[in-house]
């Protein structure tokens, strides 16, 4: 269906940097990890598991794919799906990228039920208001089912926030489908201000 889907519209204004996004956001233990990527690797998660979140490469491009068409299998729209890992490396990870990406990747050792070691995955890109200056558009924020409600979800959006603080944007922008209570009241929850 080319109809566009009935949305919630989400706005947190951080240019002060006072959100619920940010605060208790981040975990700064990762420099005791081994295995630990200082170039990409942002923050680290824990409880009962570790999980990193990090930049994406175009090496993870592969689960990003395959979360996006899990993604709109939830949302009931699977036949809107029309990128392909290709477009999404290409799109991603040129000189002046139209997208970024920050994925959630379980600690060695660990894996979901399929077998996959990313599980999560927040994509975004830069706007600009010709009244409030840089924003960020969160087009994605995904976690598989198994597992949420541990925080991942949060921790990459805190993510995102402190991105957007410190590229100097006033606002953080986002669209969730309107029968999604939950995500709904997830947004709500963590400052975000109706656009309805």
């Amino acid at each position: 269906s080319s109809d566009l889907a009935r949305c919630f519209f989400a706005d947190f204004r951080i240019c002060d940097g006072a959100t619920p996004l940010i605060s208790g956001g981040l975990d700064d233990s990762r420099e005791k990890l081994p295995w630990f990527n200082h170039d990409r690797t942002v923050a680290v998660y824990s409880a009962g598991m570790e999980c990193v979140i990090r930049s994406a490469g175009p090496e993870d491009c592969v689960h990003i794919m395959r979360m996006i068409r899990e993604l709109a299998e939830f949302e009931k729209l699977p036949e809107q799906v029309q990128i392909t890992e290709e477009v999404l490396k290409k799109d991603g990870f040129m000189d002046n990228p139209f997208y970024r990406c920050l994925v959630a990747e379980l600690c060695p050792g660990q894996i979901s039920k399929e077998g996959f070691t990313v599980v999560g995955y927040a994509l975004y890109f830069f706007t600009y208001s010709t009244w409030t200056g840089r924003a960020m558009y969160l087009e994605d924020l995904y976690v598989m089912p198994e597992f949420r409600g541990n925080g991942m979800g949060k921790k990459l959006i805190s993510r995102a926030a402190e991105i957007c603080l410190e590229v100097g944007c006033r606002r953080l922008q986002l669209a969730v489908l309107d029968w999604n209570r939950l995500a709904m009241d997830f947004y709500l929850k963590k400052g975000s201000r109706s656009e309805e």
